[in-house]
């Protein structure tokens, strides 16, 4: 049987900043230790031919990557819940926006083995992948284009980070948590225009802008083939 990553959701007092002063902690122990550049010194040199590091020193860029990954986490999560808010579905998004936040502030039993920033890449990317399948799962949402194809790159580098067969458990576990929240047809239909018309604001389109630039201003590159994905 496959280990169970999905936890309970966080209880009510967990917030963003939560999260944050989380990630500040995690920053301050890697200041003394430098674990996680150690390690990122070994995956640099391991990563597969669709990424290229154009930077001269490829650890620091990866390194820099993983920390502005992190910190997007609880943005994300903050934007979308004050968009749900504003936008009278507050409902709807609680469930996806505790799951995120319990990622970091109630993590399971499996993902306690794994402290400092490289636990929260861990944590980060389960949030991030499960707002991507938030969006994958409401017609009105994928048709809104709120995940920009640079978050998909992000996350797909993040899953070259984290390494197979685990990341693919994270993944088949942010599945099992999206069929709990919304895994029914009469989700897919509904209609959540109103989140949409919230999203298209200047808080969302920061976002946006921030993700279409993380790889590029870290000097990374994803490609495919002889095609960028």
């Amino acid at each position: 049987m496959r280990p169970q990553l999905v936890q309970t959701l966080a209880c009510p007092q967990m917030t963003p900043q939560a999260v944050l002063e989380i990630i500040d902690h995690a920053r301050r122990k890697e200041a003394r230790s430098g674990t996680f550049l150690k390690q990122l010194h070994k995956k640099a040199a391991a990563l597969p031919s669709a990424v290229t590091i154009e930077g001269y020193q490829p650890a620091s860029c990866l390194f820099q990557f993983a920390i502005e990954y992190i910190e997007m986490a609880p943005r994300l999560i903050e934007c979308v819940d004050a968009c749900a808010r504003e936008a009278g579905t507050a409902q709807l998004f609680d469930p996806f926006v505790k799951a995120a936040i319990g990622y970091f502030t109630e993590p399971s039993a499996l993902l306690l083995r794994y402290d400092g920033l490289d636990g929260l890449l861990i944590r980060a990317y389960l949030c991030h992948r499960l707002m991507e399948e938030m969006h994958e799962n409401n017609h009105s949402i994928r048709n809104g284009g709120l995940v920009d194809i640079e978050a998909t790159r992000a996350n797909l580098l993040v899953h070259e980070l984290i390494g197979e067969p685990f990341a693919n458990e994270l993944d088949d576990s942010i599945t099992v948590t999206v069929l709990q929240i919304a895994g029914t047809p009469d989700y897919y239909e509904l209609n959540l225009d109103p989140f949409i018309e919230q999203v298209n604001n200047d808080a969302w389109n920061w976002m946006r802008r921030y993700w279409e630039s993380l790889l590029t201003r870290n000097h990374i590159r994803f490609s495919l083939g002889s095609g960028r994905i």
